[in-house]
């Protein structure tokens, strides 16, 4: 009788809920190297980012290094007073507007290019690996290039011309790629329901087709923005007289021994931070139309 009572669940479960209960001990000695490991990773990421930025709220008399000498913004005033820090409201005007177009191509053909790809057809490898195979190609030697190629079509290089056919050579890869991934969880039923309700094909791509990827074109706009905003090698050769603001960041490291180069670090990463949390914003209210959406 009690070998039977021995072999009841109600026998054993204590042992086995104290078996499986949480220890209660110290933690390994990997968790310690792999946190130790992490922190000093995060220092060397944004420690020196920190640290360009709390330089370039140095007072009048602060100088490139600590310590600082008081605390004020007139490092950021400096910056467009185009004294001594160059033509960076230019550059950046440039910049936004070259950013903007670059955006728009990039996902407009991006997004051709989803529908295309849905079926096969036949080179559509060769077409494909055409599309990325600027990916693995060197930037300078790209924007390299192209200058030549407006220089011997007897063509004058400028931002909006030679740049804007560099950076879309690094942009619409990108694009594509993204692109792909997001029609590939597309669902060809959707567009049979909607050619079923009496839709046209333009009224499938608008009310259907785009409203589902919508998250995966605001990323495509992100990816080609901030590709564009900050691209430097392919630009170098490419912009022609008139610089974007990387080059124009680059030509300061020469000749700008101020905080005013630092102010202008400080400004540039929180537009780009503004750029991330609108895009991260945009998907999130998609996100919330399409389940309201579905509920009702």
């Amino acid at each position: 009788m009690s070998a039977v009572l021995a072999d009841t669940p109600e026998a054993i479960a204590p042992a086995s809920s104290k078996a499986i209960a949480p220890s209660r001990g110290q933690r390994p000695w990997t968790f310690y190297v792999l946190a130790t490991l992490f922190a000093l990773y995060v220092l060397a990421l944004y420690g020196p980012m920190i640290c360009i930025y709390v330089l370039s709220f140095q007072d009048i008399r602060g100088g490139l290094v600590f310590p600082m000498k008081g605390h004020s913004l007139h490092w950021f005033v400096d910056l467009f007073t185009q004294v001594r820090t160059g033509d960076v409201k230019g550059s950046f005007d440039r910049s936004i507007k070259l950013a903007v177009i670059v955006t728009v191509i990039t996902v407009v053909i991006s997004f051709l290019a989803g529908l295309g790809f849905r079926r096969r057809f036949w080179g559509d490898g060769v077409v494909f690996y055409m599309m990325i195979g600027s990916l693995v190609a060197p930037g300078l030697v790209l924007g390299l290039g192209t200058g030549l190629l407006f220089q011997a079509l007897g063509l004058n290089a400028s931002w909006y011309t030679s740049a804007l056919g560099a950076q879309l050579s690094w942009t619409l890869p990108f694009g594509v790629l993204v692109m792909f991934a997001v029609m590939s969880r597309y669902n060809r039923a959707w567009d049979e329901a909607a050619y079923d309700l009496g839709a046209s094909r333009w009224q499938t791509i608008w009310l259907v087709i785009v409203p589902v990827l919508a998250p995966g074109i605001v990323a495509v706009a992100l990816f080609g923005f901030t590709l564009s905003y900050d691209e430097f090698a392919r630009s170098l050769q490419t912009a022609g007289s008139l610089n974007t603001l990387p080059l124009e960041i680059w030509s300061m490291t020469l000749n700008v021994t101020s905080p005013s180069l630092y102010a202008l670090g400080t400004v540039t990463t929180i537009i780009s931070f503004i750029v991330i949390g609108a895009s991260l914003g945009t998907i999130v209210l998609i996100q919330k139309r399409r389940g309201r959406a579905a509920e009702g």
